[in-house]
């Protein structure tokens, strides 16, 4: 396995639709090593999620996994998820605003609206079918991830500028706020 570069914003391949993935292709070694390689790569940089444009590789498979994540360390658990070529439906119009980052855009943070609850239908690793609901992180995590198969960043999807944060300023006074 290998740690794989992560394109930041400003890199065409994260403004690309990503090419669908053949299903025929799936099980072979080399579609198999990029998903380990994607997934090693995510642990590494303590990503919640990692999408293969953001390692330079135009296709639809993104991962994701939440557990003690230093990231994210009050968000719920999510378990390690591989979705080859997805689709996301929203299952109401609710939505809510929350604070996000991103690997390809680094120490940045900003409040973005996404769908409480959506349906997600894709192929796992071994190309079976998936076709589950996720609910509040979990379908942050999966939407957000997603959107970089649409050649989208969280920039795109925010209301308002005025959220948008280094890291450390956000750690300083967003996150651990003076009383």
């Amino acid at each position: 396995m290998a740690i794989l570069k992560v394109a930041h914003l400003g890199n065409p391949v994260l403004r690309k639709v990503a090419e669908p993935v053949p299903p025929e292709s799936i099980g072979s070694p080399e579609t198999q090593r990029f998903i380990d390689d994607l997934i090693e790569t995510m642990m590494e940089y303590d990503g919640a999620g990692l999408a293969a444009p953001q390692v330079h590789v135009s296709r639809q498979i993104v991962s994701f996994q939440v557990e003690g994540n230093p990231r994210y360390p009050d968000a719920e658990t999510v378990p390690l998820t591989v979705l080859i070529n997805p689709k996301i439906t929203p299952l109401s119009t609710a939505m809510e605003e929350d604070w996000e980052g991103c690997l390809s855009l680094p120490d940045l943070r900003g409040k973005v609206p996404r769908y409480t609850q959506i349906r997600i239908e894709a192929l796992d690793r071994t190309g079976k079918a998936l076709n589950y609901v996720a609910r509040n992180f979990h379908a942050r995590v999966a939407q957000h991830e997603c959107d970089h198969l649409l050649g989208k960043v969280f920039l795109d999807r925010m209301r308002s500028m005025e959220s948008l944060a280094f890291f450390p300023e956000f750690a300083r006074y967003v996150a651990a706020p003076e009383e």
